[in-house]
């Protein structure tokens, strides 16, 4: 199993760092995931990602994200429940996200109170589960793991957009030359060059 990250995880109280996503947002992500599980070397079963990996995202995107307000902390039991899968696999799915420049995470710390004998009343601060935010590769750059990109927070209970808000196109006006694609060393960069040129060969996204 992959080792967790120590001291260095960020820990913040309350809702961690929150992204809001709309449909198209989380689409995009979602068919950059695809291509990073192709393979990218002979050899290897899978690519950057596998196939549970993909479903894990999917899953906390589609499932477990507020489009809204971005908030999105479900623990590994319902990761793994939702997903159909172990809470040791949600973790190492987690981490291969991560390293993929998909999304990252903070560590949610909480403060409660707690009764002891000796002293009475106290307050204590622990840790609950992870809070999670999405690159959404349309907008900028993807995070680099354990990095985190600068956010908003609002707080509403539903999932879907705002009202008057208009669903965003996927824009072609970026794509990557042929001597880019070439110049492309990494398999996030390969990713996202497919991911382009198949923008370009589709439809925007229906509203």
């Amino acid at each position: 199993m992959l080792k967790r990250p120590g001291r260095g995880r960020e820990k913040l109280f309350g809702d961690g760092r929150p992204v809001p996503m709309d449909r198209n947002a989380k689409a995009r992500l979602m068919v950059l995931a695809r291509a990073l599980m192709r393979r990218s070397e002979k050899g290897r079963a899978y690519g950057a990602i596998t196939a549970k990996a993909y479903a894990v995202l999917e899953r906390l995107l589609w499932g477990f994200h507020n489009a809204r307000s971005g908030l999105c902390f479900p623990g590994y039991a319902r990761i793994a429940e939702a997903a159909g899968c172990a809470p040791s696999t949600v973790g190492e799915a987690i981490h291969m996200l991560e390293r993929a420049g998909l999304l990252t995470w903070v560590n949610r710390l909480a403060r409660i109170k707690v009764y002891d004998p000796v002293i009475g009343w106290r307050k204590r601060v622990i840790r609950t589960s992870n809070a999670y935010s999405f690159a959404d590769p349309g907008a900028s750059t993807a995070p680099a793991a354990g990095q985190n990109r600068p956010l908003r927070s609002r707080i509403c209970c539903k999932t879907d957009l705002p009202s008057g808000t208009p669903k965003q196109e996927v824009s072609l006006t970026d794509a990557p030359s042929r001597r880019d694609l070439v110049q492309a060393k990494t398999p996030l960069d390969e990713a996202l060059n497919r991911f382009k040129e198949a923008m370009q060969r589709r439809q925007p996204l229906s509203p």
